[in-house]
């Protein structure tokens, strides 16, 4: 008898394009929400973007409260929890990067409440995925919750955001490549369910990105609509496999290494971008795809070697050979990559120096 079973959580709408921001009650009343909404954002998106979508609240009738956090930490959402409560908020938006967005998804799931997502950067996929991330110490915890009920995203804004910031979105999306070269590794060696709908449109995602890589520009409406996209399929590819599989791996390990031993010198999605040439190269070889991968980075000015991410050559060697500890999650790292085998990944693929 066939017993499988799943279920899968998905945005219900994603709204994209010039000038949404001003649509963020027409996206709430569409849910059917009522009540009164937290705004979860941090200083600078709460100035681009919180205090209209909190008078679009006022001009409807309800009056929205309002909490800015200023960094990442679990501290943060236990704090965001108390005000919602406080506040009898009916559900959160939140609004930013990567840290109110993430935050505000934890608290939100904690409290069942709804969340509604506003991105003011592309920076990376946990706009609409159902994964956060939050700092701890010198390591970096990835905790499930629900995705969004709605992501509204602005192409206006995003275009506006720093253009480092869609690099490392864009950077982030390109690793899907490796990541489900990850995947299916597992399947094959370690029985890991893998599911071919998640993993082809993570792939089809990281091309999509690899294509226009060249069309990619600072400023331009067009290319944030590109890049949030792709953004959003690869969240969805997350909720359809119920786990994060689809958009890391192995680069992904090499960059919460990177956080511990050279923490703050690059953004996450510079990171894993830089570190999946090397695990390209050790998919595939000298005949692997990382010559394109790496084409894409550097049309999008996005960094390439662990110099470019401002990391020393034996710091970045450390981690790829480090790496494998991070989780009990299979990858191409193994048990551990040796030395010798790390070196000649990272100098073949330019990523460092040969000495």
């Amino acid at each position: 008898m066939f017993e499988k079973s799943t279920w899968i959580r998905l945005p219900r709408n994603v709204v994209v394009g010039h000038g949404v921001l001003d649509r963020v009650v027409e996206a709430v009343d569409d849910l059917y929400l009522a009540g009164r909404p937290l705004l979860v954002t941090s200083p600078t998106p709460d100035e681009i973007a919180g205090k209209r979508v909190a008078a679009q609240f006022e001009a409807a009738g309800v009056e929205p409260a309002t909490t800015v956090v200023e960094d990442a930490s679990f501290s943060a959402v236990e704090e965001v929890i108390a005000t919602a409560r406080e506040a009898d908020a009916d559900f959160l938006i939140g609004i930013g990067g990567g840290k109110p967005i993430d935050i505000a998804k934890m608290a939100a799931d904690e409290l069942d409440l709804a969340l509604i997502s506003v991105p003011t950067a592309a920076s990376h996929d946990g706009i609409v995925s159902g994964r956060g991330s939050v700092p701890e110490g010198d390591t970096r915890h990835s905790v499930a919750a629900d995705p969004p009920l709605a992501v509204v995203a602005d192409t206006e804004l995003l275009a506006a955001a720093p253009w480092r910031l869609t690099t490392a979105g864009c950077a982030d999306i390109i690793s899907n490549y490796t990541a489900v070269k990850d995947w299916q590794l597992a399947h094959r060696l370690k029985n890991v369910e893998y599911s071919e709908y998640a993993g082809a449109l993570s792939r089809m995602t990281a091309e999509m990105l690899v294509e226009s890589a060249d069309s990619i520009k600072q400023g331009l409406e067009e290319s944030a609509w590109i890049v949030i996209k792709a953004l959003v399929s690869s969240g969805v590819a997350m909720s359809i496999a119920g786990s994060s599989r689809p958009a890391s791996g192995a680069e992904h390990l090499i960059s919460h290494q990177l956080d511990r031993i050279a923490p703050g010198a690059a953004l996450h999605g510079h990171q894993v971008g830089v570190a999946s040439l090397v695990t390209e190269y050790l998919h595939s070889g000298a005949d692997g795809e990382w010559r394109s991968v790496r084409s894409a980075l550097e049309n999008l000015g996005a960094p390439t070697s662990a110099a470019a991410l401002g990391i020393d050559d034996a710091d970045f060697l450390e981690a790829v050979t480090t790496a494998h500890t991070i989780r009990d999650r299979y990858t191409v790292l193994g048990n551990g990559v040796d030395e010798r085998a790390a070196y000649e990944a990272a100098t073949t693929t330019d990523v460092v120096e040969r000495e």
